[in-house]
């Protein structure tokens, strides 16, 4: 194959995605009113009308539309091998984080951008590039005379807001996904462009709004202050309880868990490859002393340690508004990363309980658990795959494929490899350094998205020559 599909990226998919991230389709975490928006529904029609527009043999594309979900886009191509049955499974999706502040000077989260080789906008990298990615793989293949398996690519409309409308289009797609043998998840990261790296693990998320109360309405502090407890000191109370506010440390037992062998293993080894990869990524102010002991200890900590973050508060002024007063209240929404193997539904359930036990001063304390979202930890893949991912690999970037973790979370993994146990399973991504994922100034490498896609095809016409690899039940 060669490597014209680089190319044919920049041709086919800049234009159109670049309209894809004018459009502010949030996800409905972010938007309540998403459905009378209509945005998720624009862009949905946008990424299907280029679908259909592709010359690939025998495509039928769908948005499956269920009553108050997000929609879905599901695009089915037919094997080049009338007899062959297995099904590879490519996933990304549509719907975007909010544009979280102002960006920087001359860009804008809904104003596509191109400066050098990137393309900034809200979207860009995650998730927008994925349907082009992959559709570009199988029509190089067909222009090339190559074989391709039954490929199956899906494109959901709420992986944002921890996937909640996902389970429901899964169970009524059930046939169309039937004999799923292989997934490949294009909604992952890299922490550098000269491989494709793959995610060997992603953890859970578990998230709570807790609300203090201690008077019907605020009070002059000259009157209440001293006498009344202050619902800010009673959150911090509680918030004591789930995590050491010296180390950070999070301190139930229920939220922690033992990392694989093997997956240190490879985290010790990008850390001698590449040093401090958590530190070069994140803009630390000078003086800031970050957690762990070395750049190995890092990695763990990003990829296998719980974390407690304050992601959002209410209650509380701005410092230019704010008087003298006592607060009714204060309410804060806690966001907890989870390792891979922890259940996030007992972490959750753990968590509601520290917090609403003996509420201190005997103030009024409300938890509201909010969906939680399960990590996952890649099961061992099988020789044949392994053998192709480095092929695509060396192919597309020169070298052979790397390992990583990955802190944050994509539901979909754990609910799939809940509905198929036996799939082999590849996550990986376009998200580097400078995407910017969830943050300002998001942006994709439009190099690292055309070699992703090259390595997409490559994996393609390894699975479709089943010489190469045995039955599936043989590689479990």
């Amino acid at each position: 194959m060669d490597t014209s599909i680089k190319a044919r990226f920049a041709a086919e998919a800049l234009d159109v995605l670049a309209h894809y991230l004018e459009i502010p389709c949030l996800s409905p975490a972010y938007d309540p009113e998403w459905a009378t928006a209509g945005h998720l529904d624009r862009a949905v029609e946008l990424l299907a009308n280029w679908a259909e527009d592709r010359p690939i043999r025998g495509i039928r594309v769908d948005v499956h539309r269920l009553k108050s979900r997000t929609p879905v886009l599901i695009c089915e191509i037919p094997s080049s091998d009338p007899e062959a049955t297995a099904t590879v499974m490519l996933y990304g999706h549509f719907d975007k984080q909010p544009p979280l502040g102002n960006w920087s000077p001359g860009l804008d989260p809904f104003r596509p951008t191109l400066r050098g080789d990137r393309l900034y906008g809200r979207g860009s990298a995650d998730d927008g590039y994925s349907l082009f990615a992959s559709l570009l793989a199988v029509e190089s293949l067909e222009k090339a005379g190559l074989k391709h398996p039954r490929c199956v690519v899906l494109i959901e409309g709420s992986e944002e807001s921890a996937s909640p409308d996902l389970e429901a289009h899964l169970d009524a797609l059930a046939e169309r996904l039937d004999g799923t043998d292989l997934l490949v998840c294009l909604d992952s990261g890299a922490p550098t462009f000269d491989r494709l790296w793959l995610t060997q693990s992603l953890r859970g998320n578990a998230v709570v709004t807790v609300d203090v109360r201690v008077l019907e309405r605020g009070v002059h502090s000259g009157t209440a202050s001293g006498v009344v407890p202050s619902p800010f000191r009673v959150l911090r109370q509680i918030l004591n309880r789930l995590e050491d506010p010296y180390t950070g440390e999070v301190l139930l037992p229920a939220l922690s868990a033992q990392p694989p062998v093997d997956q240190v293993r490879r985290l010790e080894d990008l850390a001698s490859e590449l040093g401090d990869v958590v530190a070069s990524q994140l803009p630390v102010l000078g003086g800031v002393e970050l957690a762990g002991d070395c750049p190995a200890e890092r990695l763990l900590r990003q990829a296998w340690r719980p974390a407690m973050s304050v992601i959002g508060i209410d209650g509380m002024p701005s410092v230019s508004d704010g008087g003298n007063v006592v607060h009714a209240g204060v309410t804060a929404n806690l966001s907890f990363r989870l390792p891979p193997s922890v259940d996030a539904a007992a972490a959750t359930a753990s968590i509601v309980d520290a917090l609403e036990q003996a509420p201190p001063s005997g103030a009024k304390v409300t938890v509201t658990a909010h969906p939680p979202a399960s990590g996952w930890s890649c099961p061992p893949l099988a020789p044949w795959l392994l053998e192709a991912l480095d092929e695509a690999s060396t192919a597309a970037f020169g070298r052979k494929a790397g390992w990583t973790s990955e802190g944050g979370t994509i539901p979909f993994l754990a609910t799939l490899g809940k509905r198929f146990p036996g799939v082999q399973v590849v996550a990986t991504g376009v998200l580097g350094p400078g995407s910017n994922a969830h943050s300002i100034d998001e942006s994709l490498h439009i190099p690292t998205a055309e070699s992703v896609t090259l390595s997409v095809a490559h994996l393609l016409e390894a699975h479709a020559d089943i010489s190469k690899r045995p039955p599936i039940a043989e590689s479990d």
